[in-house]
């Protein structure tokens, strides 16, 4: 019952700007994960990096289950399953970003560039639908909840991982 799995992958390609760039970024995220990606809007307009509100600026994908382990293992490999403290969150929930998306093991392709993206992954153990269903809805125990230390002794053991105190 406290066994703790991954509940779901979300990696989120931030360009900046709408246009022509985020389509080639919506284009690498199908590519790496199969499934159509949903844009993100900006809150607000910055003059400075010229972002209008409510334009399109990024888009992310969820991932869940066996294709998540695969692609998480992908990015893992990328930072040699090498993590600092600081990227787990005190939920549980841990996160971290790779320079180039070619190092997944996507081909490079001249007319699309190189990206960056950040993986968030969350942790959940059975038992947490509770917080979410809408009947008989229920908070989650204490005992129940994930923490730093858990979850990064369950990322060691998990994928032979280091974790390095910053």
């Amino acid at each position: 019952m406290k066994d703790i799995k991954i509940s779901k992958l979300v990696i989120n390609c931030c360009v900046g700007d709408s246009g022509d760039q985020l389509t080639r970024a919506e284009r690498v995220l199908k590519e790496l994960s199969g499934q159509d990606p949903v844009f993100s809007k900006a809150r607000l307009t910055v003059r400075t990096f010229s972002i209008r509100r409510n334009e399109k600026i990024a888009c992310h994908v969820t991932v869940r289950g066996a294709k998540a382990e695969k692609i998480l293992e992908k990015g893992l490999n990328v930072k040699e399953f090498e993590l600092k403290s600081k990227n787990f969150s005190e939920t549980g929930n841990f996160g971290f970003g790779i320079q180039e998306h070619i190092d997944l093991g996507i081909k490079y392709d001249p007319q699309i560039g190189i990206f960056g993206m950040d993986f968030f992954i969350v942790l959940e153990r059975p038992g947490f639908r509770v917080s979410r269903r809408k009947r008989f809805r229920s908070r989650i125990g204490l005992n129940h909840k994930i923490t730093k230390e858990q979850a990064i002794e369950w990322y060691k053991t998990k994928f032979g991982g280091t974790v390095v105190e910053f």
